[in-house]
């Protein structure tokens, strides 16, 4: 599974990313987290908000910071 978090690198992303390393370990799940800070990168999502989590190229959450329970019910 890739994991993405879309945004310009702001504190919401951070902890976004936090939430999902904590999810992932939680859960047990073998995934890749990245954090796309480039803008060109992220226009190709055509998303308005940030931060964004993306889960295998499928934007699931925009705009909204996620505790690690609610990013687990993403899976």
């Amino acid at each position: 599974m890739i994991i993405k978090v879309l945004g310009p690198g702001c504190e919401k992303c951070k902890s976004l990313e936090e939430s999902i390393n904590a999810a992932v370990s939680e859960a047990g799940v073998a995934a890749v987290v990245e954090l796309v800070e480039d803008k060109k990168e992220i226009a190709k999502y055509k998303v308005k908000s940030t931060p964004t989590l993306v889960i295998d190229e499928k934007v699931v959450s925009a705009g909204k910071q996620l505790s690690a329970q609610e990013v687990k019910g993403l899976f």
